[in-house]
């Protein structure tokens, strides 16, 4: 019989939500606890599972947790981390693992005290599109690679309060192309030129942030990347990657509800691309918690740790720079 891994949730809202339901019905795993500030909810997503409703230390400490997955606020990730690695617990956190580079820093340094094994969710890599593209690229498929394009738009902006707290869109959204990026092109970029407006929703240009963006990156062997996204688009949640390489080409596109079209004499139809990420990404969020359960086992090692985390996080800084100064930033 499989072991089953005893997880605390920290965190109920909608990320935690999809990580109980995929921790609930893994036959790998069993969700023992859900901590969240907001106790009726944490209330509710542990009756639906079956979990214990506990204090963050509870759910920390508990001797029978192997690992914590930390969906909470952002501004939490850092100390919570370290919580766990105190505690002798493995963790898995949602990204940014904080907004400051210099507290990722110290949270890394505190890690070679307490070694845990820690993975931090970058879900795109899992799933079998966008991620399946960049395995391919890795594996040679592309010859070598050249350049790589990279859309990512989601159907509609978040409330402006949500992006005051979040980082931006570079920390918050793009940072997820900017991991993507540094798997497909095969080396870290080492120059950063960005371009970004306000021009869907004023509020978040009064918040200090953008709506939509251009970021350009080169490797210092000269291959480049270009990511555009922005946070509306009228026909769905847009997320395509192109590798282009010595040997040819890799493409992933959008992916739909029911993947047909319709084929008549006047013309081709096809569906829209799905709505939003909880849809779009179903599949991702399922296959890296089996590979957390992987890494548990001691079968492998997180695909994404905190440094590739903070690699990421350097380019959406360095972005962000780059906007503000209207200059390339060097990293």
């Amino acid at each position: 019989m499989e072991r089953q891994f005893k997880i605390s949730l920290l965190g109920a809202g909608r990320i935690g939500a999809i990580h109980a339901a995929n921790i609930a019905n893994s036959t790998r795993a069993m969700l023992a606890n859900i901590a969240d500030v907001n106790g009726e909810a944490a209330q509710h997503l542990a009756q639906r599972h079956g979990a214990r409703v506990a204090s963050v230390d509870e759910a920390i400490n508990a001797e029978d947790v192997d690992a914590v997955f930390i969906c909470s606020s952002t501004d939490t990730h850092a100390d919570l981390i370290e919580q766990a690695a105190f505690a002798g617990k493995a963790v898995f956190c949602e990204k940014p693992v904080d907004l400051s580079l210099s507290r990722v820093d110290k949270v890394m340094e505190m890690l070679r005290k307490f070694p845990v094994k820690v993975f931090v969710a970058f879900n795109r890599r899992f799933d079998p599109t966008l991620g399946g593209a960049c395995q391919a690229a890795a594996n040679g498929e592309a010859g070598d690679v050249e350049t790589v394009i990279i859309t990512s738009r989601d159907p509609s902006p978040p409330p402006v309060e949500y992006v005051r707290g979040s980082g931006g869109l570079f920390l918050d959204m793009m940072i997820h192309d900017l991991d993507l990026a540094c798997w497909a092109l095969g080396e870290l970029p080492v120059e950063v030129f960005a371009r970004g407006s306000a021009l869907i929703d004023p509020a978040i240009g009064d918040a200090k942030d953008v709506d939509t963006a251009v970021v350009t990156l080169i490797t210092q062997s000269g291959k480049m990347c270009q990511i555009s996204n922005s946070r509306r688009s009228v026909y769905g949640y847009d997320q395509r990657l192109e590798i282009f390489g010595s040997k040819g080409m890799i493409r992933a596109e959008n992916r739909t509800a029911r993947s047909i079209e319709i084929w008549h004499e006047d013309a081709v139809r096809k569906e829209k691309p799905m709505w939003f990420f909880l849809e779009r990404y179903e599949e991702a969020y399922r296959n890296e918690l089996e590979h957390f359960l992987d890494v548990l086992e001691g079968v492998t090692s997180p695909l994404v740790g905190l440094g590739e985390a903070r690699a990421a996080m350097t380019l959406a800084i360095a972005a962000a720079e780059s906007v503000h100064s209207g200059q390339p930033v060097r990293v």
